[in-house]
């Protein structure tokens, strides 16, 4: 089992810096900014010789009783009390500040391996860096840069080196990602801590809370998931913090990124412009999707009924996809929804053989054949797979560029009801046949070709007069 480092220290010390440089990634913001991590980042290590797991904390601030503050300083003690080793960074351009004195204190009883590290000291001489910091009693302070990469090796050896080496096994990407996706305050990460069944996400009732996408991986019914916690998605005139656009940048990677995507629509509010404009991103980046609309448990049925009515009518694109109406602040529904993600998951890495494919494309046209473009009639020949998460059919044929696009519609819905497949987009793509003669330009004629047409003409007229 890989052993976790747990990168703790007050806002702006450069933890994001240092964890991007262990993971060689740009997964965790990072900006001059205090208090832009919040949640818990995990990450597998690539800087040293021995496998391990790093996690990225929010700034910690063990003295704030309320607040985002105190949530933040929350999901830092829970990181470190699952640590295996944990890593104190102080800031060398600021020098030792009182609330480093409170940290070391407060950690210094968690009884895990501690080890103090000296950040941001790249072109600053390291014995007079490192000396105002034994006051905190840790030992010998180890100067780094995370930013320029200086002394992190070094690091990472010490904090390790009590660990046995053991080959580690990476697991297999063969699970689904699953992002959750939504406008601000919806209740993305509320629904992530009921999915998960633990407070792993700060839920705060405050649009913004959430800034990253933190990838969070567990196990349910003996099934790999990876669940994707993303930022709100506002509308762009609203966006006016360089963070938030970030925020939004790594909100619309994380769809690429998942294989599912659960759209998350407060049942409280009218479906929005906005609403529909990250469902229509969805089906462009063709993920599968589920839709899980929240805080069912307050409405009416009067109420619910006009909700369902205004879904139906604004989201009509989305007719392939559950929808599932839950309470994730009171868990009610929410099992319900791994159901239709596995079904998801399936059905956008479904494998359709080539046999198949064609002889459902034959049947489809024998019982209703594409319809005339002047002269000629299009030939459907045969159909193949081009891909999956979307699954791609490639048709090829013969004047395929006249197909109406009902027809097309007719061919897609086809092909799904035939593979059953649910909750994803479905796209077909049609190739010509190349005309060999297409291409051949015919040679100029020369004079004696025109004098061979001369003759043949008064020969035909003397024959037939």
């Amino acid at each position: 089992m890989k052993p976790t480092l747990v990168l703790v220290g007050r806002p702006n010390v450069g933890k994001s810096t240092l964890f991007n440089r262990l993971t060689r990634s740009r997964d965790a913001l990072v900006a001059d900014l205090p208090g832009l991590t919040r949640d818990r980042h995990y990450g597998h290590g690539r800087v040293g010789d021995r496998p391990y797991l790093v996690v990225d904390t929010g700034g910690f601030e063990p003295v704030a009783k309320d607040g985002i503050l105190h949530e933040m300083a929350r999901q830092t003690l829970q990181a470190v009390a699952e640590a295996d080793a944990i890593v104190f960074l102080v800031d060398a351009r600021q020098g030792l500040a009182a609330q480093d004195k409170i940290i070391a204190d407060q950690l210094r009883k968690m009884g895990r391996p501690l080890f103090l590290a000296v950040n941001k000291a790249e072109g600053m001489r390291r014995d007079v860096v490192a000396a105002e910091f034994y006051e905190l009693g840790l030992g010998d302070p180890l100067v780094i840069s995370g930013a320029h990469g200086e002394g992190v090796h070094d690091l990472v050896e010490l904090a390790l080196e009590s660990f046995p080496l053991d080959e580690v096994d990476e697991e297999e990407d063969d699970h689904p990602k699953i992002a959750i996706v939504g406008r601000p305050n919806v209740g993305k990460s509320t629904l992530v801590n009921s999915l998960l069944g633990e407070e792993r996400v700060i839920a705060f009732d405050q649009p913004g809370t959430t800034r990253d996408s933190i990838y969070i991986d567990f196990e349910r019914d003996s099934k790999y998931y990876t669940l994707i916690d993303t930022a709100g998605i506002r509308k762009r005139g609203k966006v006016f913090e360089a963070i938030e656009k970030f925020s939004v940048v790594k909100t619309l990677q994380a769809v690429e990124d998942a294989n599912v995507v659960v759209l998350v629509l407060d049942a409280r509010q009218d479906v929005s412009e906005q609403d529909a404009h990250i469902a229509g991103f969805i089906l462009e980046s063709g993920r599968a999707l589920v839709v899980a609309v929240n805080k069912w448990d307050d409405l009416s049925a009067d109420r619910r009924e006009v909700v369902k009515s205004d879904i139906a009518r604004k989201l009509q694109f989305l007719d392939f996809a559950k929808f599932h109406y839950i309470s994730a602040l009171q868990g009610s529904g929410v099992g319900g929804l791994f159901k239709s993600i596995d079904g998801a998951y399936a059905s956008a890495m479904i494998k359709m053989p080539t046999p198949r494919l064609t002889r459902i494309l034959m049947e489809a046209t024998t019982q209703h054949q594409p319809p005339k473009s002047g002269p000629f009639r299009p030939k459907l020949r045969y159909a193949h797979q081009g891909g999956s998460n979307p699954p791609l059919v490639i048709i090829h044929g013969t004047s395929l560029s006249s197909l109406s696009a009902s027809y097309k519609r007719y061919l897609e819905s086809t092909f799904r009801q035939a593979f059953e497949l649910t909750g994803t987009p479905l796209r077909v793509q049609f190739k010509q046949g190349h005309n060999p003669f297409a291409d051949r330009v015919p040679a100029p004629k020369t004079e004696a070709d025109e004098k061979r047409a001369h003759r043949q003409r008064r020969r035909g007229r003397k024959l037939y007069g």
